[in-house]
């Protein structure tokens, strides 16, 4: 029975020996020029940002000038922005740019979990490991710079976090009222059709005033991430282009040479069928030529089937 709320398309399929054995549907939005492609139709239903939000909620530290009153490094800036794997580069960005800010540790509520890098050996919780922690050691800078609370940042009713939410609706030339849930980490995160999403980072990534941002995450990809990571490979292979992953099967690419990009969401959030359908874009878009395995092979290493991209921008 079709949804009423959204018609996904089928994206990828795995085929073994002439049998189609697993298939992964979702939407691409893409904005080449002034044309605008979507495949699938979401009728304009609203998806959460996730972690996609955070480069779009730092644009209010450069619009607040507070990277040059705490002097950040590049490195710093990045970190406010990344889904990071809980690496030594990127626990030391983190307490760096804490302290700068002269906060205490105590104050950040962003909650505990294991390093996303599975070579990290770590024997005790740490703030630091968790991915959103530079997001939330921003928030707290903001919370400071501004003379509000910082016991409560992170509630949705927080004056920064109403300020947050102002300024991501206005880099997305969004005016609904969707829903804002709590994100994983703790604080509001908004939903929005994926092409204001879409709009959003091309109005952050294209735009000179927020060039500190967009040089973040050129200069830094593995901040940004990480071991095993989308957005880091898309971006040591893409010199040109940013990347951000976002739970729930999102990542969102950014041409800053050509002000191009284009948005993936995969409705089952399978990581794996997320890389596979960014890399053929990025291929089919010839902005990199990263090297897709479309095999599907045994413990053996017999090859025993293959992963089909079904989409071709150009056919």
């Amino acid at each position: 029975m079709q949804n009423n709320y959204y018609n996904p398309v089928k994206l990828i399929e795995h085929v073994r020996d002439g049998l189609v054995e697993q298939e992964h549907s979702g939407f691409v939005v893409l904005k080449l020029g002034s044309e605008e492609i979507d495949i699938g139709d979401s009728l304009n239903y609203p998806f959460y940002l996730r972690s996609c939000a955070k480069p779009l909620q730092a644009a209010i530290m450069i619009d607040e000038t507070l990277d040059v009153k705490l002097g950040l490094t590049s490195e710093e800036i990045a970190i406010a922005c990344a889904s990071h794997a809980g690496e030594k580069c990127h626990v030391d960005a983190a307490k760096s740019f804490l302290a700068k800010t002269g906060i205490d540790e105590s104050f950040i509520k962003c909650g505990f979990h294991k390093p996303l890098a599975k070579s990290v050996k770590f024997d005790k919780d740490s703030v630091f490991y968790n991915n959103c922690v530079g997001k939330h050691i921003m928030m707290l800078a903001l919370s400071e710079h501004f003379g509000f609370s910082l016991e409560n940042y992170y509630e949705k009713t927080h004056p920064l976090q109403l300020l947050i939410k102002k300024k991501v609706y206005e880099l997305c030339e969004y005016d609904g009222d969707t829903p804002v849930t709590t994100d994983g980490c703790g604080v509001p995160i908004f939903s929005m059709p994926l092409k204001n999403m879409l709009t959003g980072f091309l109005n952050l990534f294209c735009n000179e005033k927020y060039s500190k941002i967009k040089n973040a995450f050129l200069h830094n990809p593995y901040i940004i991430g990480g071991e095993d990571r989308l957005d880091t490979k898309v971006m040591q292979n893409s010199p040109m282009c940013t990347a951000k992953v976002g739970a729930g099967g999102i990542c969102i690419v950014v041409n800053t040479l050509t002000s191009d990009g284009f948005i993936v969401k995969m409705l089952d959030a399978d990581m794996n069928a997320r890389e596979f359908v960014v890399l053929n874009l990025l291929k089919q878009l010839g902005w990199s030529n990263i090297e897709i395995d479309n095999s599907i092979k045994t413990l053996h290493n017999q090859i025993v089937g293959k992963k089909e991209f079904l989409f071709d921008l150009y056919e």
